[in-house]
Order: structure tokens, then C-alpha cells, then sequence
């Protein structure tokens, strides 16, 4: 669906600082094509598919021809490009819609590059380029019904191998993509050493069954799945070659959880902007909503909450440019955006009074969108800990 709308803006009111500026020239043209076309194409069927919970898989083709399918590896990447671009278009992405931010980054941060730095170079060819056009999808199954947070350590998901092939048994809960994935990156405890490993299980396989989850009230666009894997046979070839631990999935879902980072930084860019509009618009007691005290109030906390929050992500990404980027590090960043976040869009519906919790009006999608945000990708009690472990040195998780 193509609707006619104005010129996206060159730059972001809610960029206060001017971070995108220091984007390199070619980022910078690309960051506006991406903006374009989300304003063009995704704003204004948004509010309807996350009210039917239906994904716009039409979509698509566009999204993978502006590059947004892994852009950070080799066999993908349409131009050079660096982690604060990456950043900022995860920012970009949820502005405008967090479920279609969710999607990218299903796609690209966890799956391909769970194929990229867990597969060998068969597999990073086979599977790579055709997952960067947009002709084949993938889907990450980690979380478990009864593990989310402990999974490194309860993953009861379990793989057996036999001669050349491996046979899975367990479930996975949460999967995004997984309704329409061609593959699903599946990690499985195997049972000889009691280590993780990743096998890439194909949709159509006898004994995997794959259940939309229905009644979400967050991200109702992307496609959450059940997963069933009733002794699923898997080639060892399809085994991830170069994963051998549960550490080489942490390795996978640190660079995300920075993403995830800068996801909730746009979400909270996106309720604010919708909050500005719309007091400039809606007059009460005879003058615009915009001139009361108490509003410019919570606007300007709004935006020194985004402000500090796309400050520390820009260090964080600077870091991860650098090498030096650690699991600290992201679980900083994470727990803080999500955090600011989540007091924003509380903000921002509280402006828009009544009018909030209708989808018609801006912000009533990133505040429930909100919620699941600030829970994926490592809670903030879990990514706390993780801080804590670095100052003190003490290990207090469970």
C-alpha cells in the first residue's frame, strides 16, 4: 500500500544534539531513503495491522532493497556502513513502527547473524544472501515456556545425535518470524556433553509444529510463535559447526541487546513526536494544550530522557566500532533506554490525555508496545545484574 505523504524531515527534532550528523555522507543519504520509505509505506498502514495483529508481508521486498537485512555482514552489506548507522536505524525503524523494528531485527540481529558466527562458510553461503534479498526468512528459537531469563542454564530443549543426524524434543515460546520462516534457528541442549548447540531447522520438518500465539497486546504486527519439536530429525550438516557452548549464543545476543537498545530509543522518539503534534493541535480552556506549564514540562523531560539515552548508545556503539564493546557495556545500555523509555511513553499518553489509549492519535501503540520491549532481549533486573557482577565482582544471580 503507498499512500502520498510530506517529505520526511532531513533531520529529527527529537535528535537534540545532532547525532545523526555524524553519520558518514553515504549513511546519511540511506538513513533518509530508510525514513522515506517508512513514512511512505509503514506509517500509514501501521495503527491496522497491529490492530488486526496481521503482518504486511508486502513489505518485505523493500525493506531487504533498502539493505536493512543484514547490513553488518560481508555476503549482505550494500555499502560500508558502521555500528552507529546500525544504531540509528534501529532508532529509524521503531519510530515509526517497533513491531517492524522487532522483525529486522529477528531477521538480521539474531538469525543471520546466529548463522554468520556460528556456521561455516557453506553455511553462511547458502543461507546468507538469499536471507539479505528478502527470499528466505528466519526465526531464533531460544526462549523456552518454562525458561526465559535462566536460560543459559535451564534450557530444557534437547538434542541426540545418531550417526549423522540429530534428533530434537522440547518447545520454544516468544519465536518472532516463526509463522512464516523458511528457517528457524533452533538452540538444543545435546545430551552426550550437556552443551548448547544450533541446529537450522527447516519449517515443513516432520515433528516441528509452529503455533501463532493470539491475544498479544504488545508488538501485535510481528508474528510470535509456540514451538513444538516432537523428535525432529536434523541433518548434521544443518548443525551450526562453529557453536559449541552457551557462550557462543551470548556472543550472538550481545551485539542485539545494543540494538534492542536503540529500538527503545526510537519508540520513545516516536510516542514523543506523536505527543508534540498533537498538543500543537488540541485546544483546552480556549489555548492550544502545548502552552500549559505543566506539558512543556513533561515534553522537555520526554526529551532529555531520549537525549541521554541516544548519548549513551552512541558511546556504546563507538565501543563496539572499537572492539572494546562488553557484555556490560550493552546490559547498561539496555537496561537504561528501555527504562527512560518506558517513563516517556507513559509521559507522553499522560499529555494526550483520554485521547491516548486510542490507536488514532499517535501514541497509544508505542505505549503498549512499549512493554514488550523493555522485556526482551535480558529484562532490566537480569541486565542490572550483569552491571552489578562488573563493579563488584560478586556473581548474584541465582
Amino acid at each position: 500500500m503507498s499512500t502520498t505523504t510530506a517529505a520526511p524531515p532531513a533531520t529529527l527534532a527529537s535528535d537534540f544534539y545532532g547525532v545523526q550528523t555524524e553519520l558518514a555522507p553515504a549513511e546519511q543519504d540511506q538513513v533518509l531513503r530508510i525514513r522515506e520509505f517508512l513514512e511512505r509505506e509503514v506509517r500509514p498502514i501501521a495503527d491496522d495491522c497491529w490492530d488486526r495483529a496481521e503482518f504486511p508481508h508486502h513489505l518485505i521486498p523493500g525493506l531487504a532493497d533498502l539493505g536493512l537485512f543484514g547490513a553488518h555482514l560481508p555476503e549482505t552489506a550494500r555499502f560500508e556502513n558502521g555500528m552507529l548507522y546500525r544504531g540509528w536505524v534501529a532508532l529509524e525503524l521503531a519510530r515509526v513502527d517497533p513491531s517492524i523494528a522487532t522483525f529486522v531485527g529477528v531477521q538480521t540481529g539474531l538469525t543471520m547473524t546466529a548463522i554468520a558466527g556460528g556456521g561455516s562458510p557453506e553455511q553462511r553461503e547458502q543461507w546468507l544472501p538469499p536471507m539479505g534479498r528478502g527470499e528466505l526468512m528466519g526465526a531464533f528459537g531460544l526462549t523456552e515456556p518454562y525458561s526465559g531469563s535462566d536460560t543459559s542454564r535451564g534450557l530444557r530443549t534437547t538434542a541426540e545425535r545418531h550417526g549423522d543426524t540429530w534428533t530434537l524434543r522440547g518447545a520454544k515460546r516468544w519465536i518472532g518470524n516463526a509463522t512464516f520462516a523458511d528457517v528457524i534457528v533452533v538452540w538444543a541442549k545435546d545430551v552426550a556433553d550437556d552443551q548448547v548447540k544450533g541446529f537450522l531447522v527447516r519449517t515443513g520438518t516432520p515433528g516441528l509444529t509452529v503455533t501463532k500465539i493470539e491475544r498479544k497486546q504488545a508488538l501485535r504486527t510481528v508474528q510470535n510463535a509456540d514451538i513444538v519439536l516432537d523428535g525432529v530429525e536434523v541433518a548434521e550438516e544443518d548443525r551450526l559447526q562453529r557453536v559449541s557452548s552457551f557462550r557462543d549464543v551470548a556472543a550472538v545476543l550481545r551485539p542485539t541487546r545494543a540494538e534492542v537498545a536503540w529500538q527503545a530509543v526510537g519508540l520513545a522518539v516516536g510516542a514523543y513526536e506523536a505527543a508534540v503534534a498533537y498538543v500543537a493541535s488540541r485546544e483546552q480552556f480556549g489555548r492550544p494544550l502545548g502552552s500549559f506549564q505543566l506539558v512543556q514540562d513533561k515534553l522537555a523531560e520526554s526529551l532529555a530522557d531520549i537525549t541521554a539515552s541516544i548519548a549513551l548508545c552512541r558511546r556504546l556503539s563507538l565501543l563496539a566500532e572499537e572492539g572494546n564493546q562488553r557484555d556490560e557495556h550493552a546490559a547498561l545500555a539496555k537496561s537504561f533506554a528501555t527504562t527512560r523509555m518506558r517513563a516517556t511513553v507513559a509521559r507522553c499518553r499522560e499529555v494526550v490525555g483520554g485521547n491516548g489509549i486510542q490507536l488514532d492519535h499517535g501514541v497509544a501503540r508505542y505505549f503498549a508496545d512499549a512493554e514488550a520491549v523493555y522485556t526482551y532481549e535480558g529484562t532490566r533486573d537480569m541486565n542490572t545484574l550483569i552491571v552489578g557482577r562488573a563493579i563488584t565482582g560478586i556473581q548474584a544471580f541465582v
